[in-house]
């Protein structure tokens, strides 16, 4: 069976085509059929990602982006088929996120998570919005946009303040301030002229002073000594004290307080002798009556001896009464 030409080059421009469409297909990442690992993301938002965009783990790239088609006709949602190099031990919380590049194409970046569990082929990948460079900076600079409008607003307030008050009025106040303020400057610079003069004529006492002080100090210096000798002195009697038994003589110091309050406590009560003769006033009557009772004896033993003692010599026995009362003393000073 012989073959034409025409239908030579047909079949040959047919095998053209296919292998053009499956090099187009693996220079994108897409091979011809569906084989090997896939995940899937769904965003509200894709973007601007194509096929055949880098997937990133650590900044190490593990697949590509395979296919992106709509979830639904109202394009809530955008799914994008994630194609793996090789299985990797994906953990089940990982997040993808769509970075945005500004000098290239967006990519997506998978944060590892910290479940036990790995994602399998064709399972979803949970997903989360990335603001972006300019997204980030808005967010910062949204914050203080509204300070500067805040501030700005409070600043045409207090200018409106400042331009009520300076009315004409309040104009010539604040002239009239301004004139009292030169003239207090003016008294406080002859004050102050004043009191330089009265500085200058008291520097004299002043120097004395210093010239005394001065001498004070180098006689404290020359007597160093002495004053070292003193200090010393007063150490050494600070230890003495310190070593004293200062604590035993206030307790024996306390000890005798305490048995004298007992003995005049005694004294005060009347039990014993001295509490009686302190307190009974019947014992006191009896001494002092036996007292002036030998008063009365010894003054009529000295007034008639021959009463008492029987001599009769010569002269003759004294008949006289008994003493009643004692004799006045003639030692005795009036």
């Amino acid at each position: 069976m012989k073959i034409s030409n025409e239908t030579k080059v047909g079949a040959l421009t047919a095998i053209a085509i296919t292998m053009l469409i499956l090099g187009f297909n693996f220079l994108k990442g897409r091979s011809l059929f569906k084989t090997g690992n896939f995940l899937y993301a769904k965003y509200p938002d894709a973007k601007g990602l194509m096929v055949s965009n880098p997937v990133y783990i650590n900044g190490f790239q593990v697949g590509n982006v395979f296919d992106i088609e709509n979830e639904d006709d109202n394009l809530k949602n955008i799914v994008v088929t994630i194609k793996l190099k090789t299985y990797y031990n994906i953990p089940s919380t990982s997040v993808a996120t769509i970075k945005d590049n500004p000098l290239g194409s967006p990519s997506i970046s998978i944060s590892l998570g910290s479940d036990t569990k790995f994602l399998q082929t064709g399972d979803t990948l949970k997903t989360m919005a990335d603001d972006g460079l300019l997204g980030n900076l808005a967010n910062k600079i949204a914050p203080v946009s509204d300070q500067l409008k805040s501030t700005l607003h409070s600043l045409d307030s207090v200018l409106k303040n400042v331009n009520t008050i300076f009315d004409p009025n309040t104009k010539h106040n604040l002239q009239e301030t301004i004139a009292n303020i030169n003239k207090t400057t003016a008294s406080l610079t002859v004050s102050a002229a004043a009191i330089q003069a009265m500085l200058n004529e008291q520097s004299g006492s002043i120097n004395q002073s210093m010239q005394n002080i001065q001498s004070i100090t180098k006689n404290l210096a020359n007597n160093n000594d002495k004053v070292t000798q003193t200090l010393s002195n007063i150490q050494t009697t600070s230890d003495h004290l310190s070593k004293a038994d200062i604590n035993g003589a206030v307790a024996s110091l306390k000890e005798a307080v305490d048995q004298l309050n007992t003995t005049l406590t005694k004294v005060n009560s009347t039990n014993g002798s001295l509490g009686l003769l302190m307190n009974d006033k019947a014992l006191y009557n009896n001494l002092n009556n036996t007292v002036r009772s030998a008063n009365i004896l010894m003054d009529d033993l000295r007034a008639h001896p021959k009463r008492y003692v029987s001599i009769s010599v010569f002269g003759k026995k004294d008949k006289s009464g008994p003493l009643m009362a004692p004799l006045n003393d003639s030692t005795k000073q009036h």
